[in-house]
C-alpha cells in the first residue's frame, strides 16, 4: 500500500497547487459556476485525502495536530450557517446555502494544506506557487494597463479602466490578492537567508544571484500593487510591513542588519524608486484628495461607490444591531441592504465594503467569532515561528504569514476581500502556512516515516 499511497499523496499535492493557481483566473472565482467548481474540486481533493489517510493509517502529523482547533473553529462557523439555513433564519436561503458550500470548501482546503505541506520542501513549493500566481497576476495586470488593451481572461474589462486589476474585476480585490502573494514571497525570501556572518557582498548576491528572480517577482508585484491605485490595498500592505517588520527586527538580534536591509530594500527600491515610474504619483493624489469623485451612469452624474462607503456603513449599522447575535443569514447583505438604503445611495451595493460589518450582519456574533479566533490563532502560530530565532527558515515563513494576515485584517476595514472566493481561500492558506511555519519538519524525517 505504501507506493500507491505515496502516488496518491503526490497527486493530491499537485491538485492543491493547481487549484491555488486557478482560483484567481476566472475573475477571482467570483461567479456562480467558478464557485461551484471550487467546491467540487475541494470535495474531490478532500475525499482523496481521506482515502489516503485511511490507506496509510498514519497518525496525525506535527502540523495537523496543532491545526485541529483552527479547523474546529472553521467548521463551527459552517455549522452555524447550516442552522441558519435549516431553521429558516435566513432571508435568502439560496445565498446562505452557497456560502455554506464555500465555507466547507475553505475548511477542506485548510485541512489539505496543513497536512500535505508538512515538510520544509513542500512548504517552500507552496510558497513558490503562490509567488508564481501573484507574479502572473501582476504581469498580466501591468501589461493590460500599459498596453491599453484593458481585457480580462474571461471577457472584456468594463470597470477600473486605467487601473491594474489582473484577472479581477475590482482593483481592491486585485490589491488584496497581491498583499497575500507578496507576503508569501517576502516570507520565502527571508526564509532562504544565508546564515553566515553578514557581508556586504551578500546583498549583491541577493539582488543578482539565484534569489534575484524571487526579488524581481517581488518588484513586479509591488509595481502592480501601486498601479492598482488601491488606497487601502497599498496602505494596508505597507502598514503591515512596518508593523510586522519592526517586530521582526526586534526579535532577531543576530541577523538584524541583514533583515533590516532586506526590508528596507522593499520600501526604498520598490516604492520610492521603481514604483515612481508606474503610477505612485496618481496613488498619492488619490490618498491625499478628499473631494468626492463622480461617475456618469445613464447620463446621470452620481457619486462613486468608494466615496459612498461611509454612508453605506451608517445605513447598514441598524442591520447589524437588529440581529447582532444570530445574524440575518450568510450571503444576505445584498437582499437586505436594498430595503434599508436611502435615496442618496444611487448605486447597487451587494457587499458592505467592510468585512467585519458584513460578517456581523450575516453571520451574527455566533458565526463571526469563530472565524475571527481562527485568524488570530493563525497569526499566533505565525508569530511563534517568527520569534524562534534558532531557525531562520521558520522565522522567515512566520514573518510572511504574519505579514499577509495583518495586511488583510487592515484592508478588510474598508473592502470585502473575504467575500471573493479566490482571496478568501488564499487567506485560509496563509493562515495554514502560519501553523506549518512553526510545526513542519525536514525531509529526512519524512523519509524515515516512509
Amino acid at each position: 500500500m505504501a507506493a500507491p499511497s505515496k502516488r496518491l499523496e503526490r497527486l493530491l499535492i499537485s491538485g492543491a497547487l493547481l487549484l491555488l493557481l486557478w482560483l484567481p483566473l476566472p475573475i477571482g472565482s467570483n461567479r456562480d459556476w467558478s464557485m461551484g467548481l471550487l467546491v467540487l474540486l475541494c470535495c474531490i481533493l478532500g475525499a482523496g485525502w481521506a482515502l489516503n489517510a485511511w490507506r496509510r493509517n498514519r497518525d496525525m502529523g506535527p502540523t495537523l495536530r496543532p491545526a485541529l482547533p483552527m479547523l474546529g473553529l472553521l467548521l463551527l462557523s459552517q455549522v452555524w450557517v447550516l442552522v441558519q439555513w435549516l431553521t429558516g433564519m435566513t432571508v435568502d436561503a439560496a445565498a446562505t446555502f452557497q456560502y455554506l458550500m464555500l465555507g466547507i470548501a475553505y475548511s477542506l482546503l485548510f485541512l489539505l494544506v496543513v497536512d500535505l505541506f508538512r515538510t520544509r520542501k513542500r512548504l517552500s513549493l507552496l510558497l513558490a506557487v503562490l509567488v508564481i500566481s501573484g507574479t502572473f497576476q501582476a504581469f498580466f495586470g501591468v501589461v493590460m494597463t500599459l498596453s491599453g488593451v484593458e481585457d480580462l481572461l474571461v471577457g472584456a474589462k468594463t470597470h477600473y479602466l486605467g487601473d491594474a486589476t489582473g484577472t479581477f474585476v475590482n482593483r481592491n480585490h486585485f490589491a488584496g490578492y497581491l498583499e497575500l502573494t507578496l507576503a508569501a514571497g517576502v516570507g520565502l525570501l527571508l526564509a532562504l537567508r544565508d546564515e553566515r556572518p553578514f557581508r556586504w557582498v551578500n546583498v549583491l548576491e541577493m539582488l543578482l544571484g539565484p534569489k534575484g528572480r524571487l526579488r524581481l517577482a517581488l518588484v513586479l508585484m509591488t509595481i502592480a500593487l501601486v498601479m492598482s491605485h488601491s488606497r487601502m490595498g497599498n496602505g494596508a500592505f505597507f502598514t503591515s510591513l512596518l508593523l510586522v517588520g519592526g517586530t521582526f527586527l526586534l526579535t532577531d538580534k543576530t541577523h538584524r542588519l541583514r533583515n533590516g536591509l532586506i526590508l528596507a530594500s522593499l520600501l526604498v527600491i520598490d516604492v520610492l524608486i521603481v514604483s515612481q515610474y508606474f503610477g505612485l504619483d496618481k496613488l498619492v493624489d488619490r490618498i491625499a484628495s478628499t473631494q468626492l469623485q463622480a461617475v456618469v451612469v445613464d447620463g446621470q452624474t452620481i457619486q462613486a461607490a468608494n466615496e459612498l462607503r461611509g454612508t453605506v456603513y451608517e445605513q447598514a449599522l441598524p442591520l447589524a444591531k437588529e440581529h447582532w447575535l444570530t445574524g440575518h443569514g450568510a450571503g444576505t447583505f445584498e437582499v437586505l441592504f436594498g430595503k434599508y438604503a436611502g435615496p442618496e445611495i444611487t448605486l447597487h451595493f451587494d457587499h458592505a465594503h467592510n468585512d467585519y460589518l458584513q460578517f456581523i450582519i450575516e453571520y451574527g456574533l455566533l458565526g463571526s467569532l469563530p472565524l475571527l479566533i481562527f485568524v488570530l490563532l493563525g497569526l499566533y502560530h505565525a508569530q511563534r515561528a517568527m520569534w524562534r530565532g534558532e531557525s531562520t527558515y521558520r522565522a522567515g515563513v512566520g514573518f510572511g504569514a504574519s505579514l499577509g494576515i495583518v495586511a488583510l485584517l487592515i484592508h478588510s476595514l474598508v473592502d470585502f476581500n473575504l467575500q471573493i472566493p479566490a482571496n478568501a481561500a488564499t487567506y485560509v492558506v496563509i493562515c495554514a502556512i502560519g501553523v506549518i511555519a512553526n510545526n513542519h519538519y525536514r525531509e529526512r524525517r519524512a523519509r524515515d516515516r516512509g
